[in-house]
This record gives C-alpha cells, sequence and structure tokens, in this order.
C-alpha cells in the first residue's frame, strides 16, 4: 500500500470551469463585434476553441500527470490542424 496521501483536484477543476466559463462568454460576443471581418472574427473564435479544447484535455483527460512521449504524441494532430488551417487561408487568398 502507497504512503502517500490522496490528493484533491476539486479546486483546480473549479478554477479550470471558471475559466473555460469566461471564454465561452467571450465566444459569445465575438460574432456581435463591429468593424471587424470575418476572417479576424473566424481566427478568434478558432483559437479560443482550440484553448478550450486543450484546457478540457490538459486537465480533465489528465494529460499534465502524462508522460512527456505521451504529450508529444497528443500534439501532433495539432500540427496537422494548424496546417490545414493554413491551407485554408492560403486557398482563400488565391
Amino acid at each position: 500500500m502507497s504512503a502517500t496521501a490522496y490528493k484533491g483536484h476539486t479546486k483546480e477543476y473549479i478554477l479550470v470551469f471558471i475559466l473555460l466559463t469566461v471564454l465561452t462568454v467571450v465566444e459569445m460576443f465575438i460574432p456581435s463585434l463591429e468593424n471587424v471581418s470575418r476572417l479576424v472574427k473566424g481566427i478568434l473564435l478558432t483559437v479560443l476553441a482550440g484553448s478550450k479544447a486543450f484546457f478540457v484535455a490538459y486537465f480533465f483527460m489528465h494529460l499534465k500527470e502524462e508522460k512527456p512521449w505521451l504529450k508529444f504524441i497528443a500534439v501532433i494532430p495539432l500540427s496537422a490542424a494548424l496546417f490545414a488551417f493554413a491551407l485554408v487561408l492560403e486557398g482563400m487568398y488565391r
């Protein structure tokens, strides 16, 4: 049996929940911004959605407690998404 005491994550989870709530509220106001192009709104919404996905994976899926090689494997799809995003932007400006 292990002699280490259990460390709860309740406080951490509540802070992440509050952060995700704030990011969601910000996402709700971005479409109503005037004098901002659709491209900038789309980029802002994409960045916010990506950051929310990161926080969910990192804290609620316990990625922060994994070994570095597993974190690297989890980042590989992110690089593919960034490449796809660059291709879409390039296609828009042709």
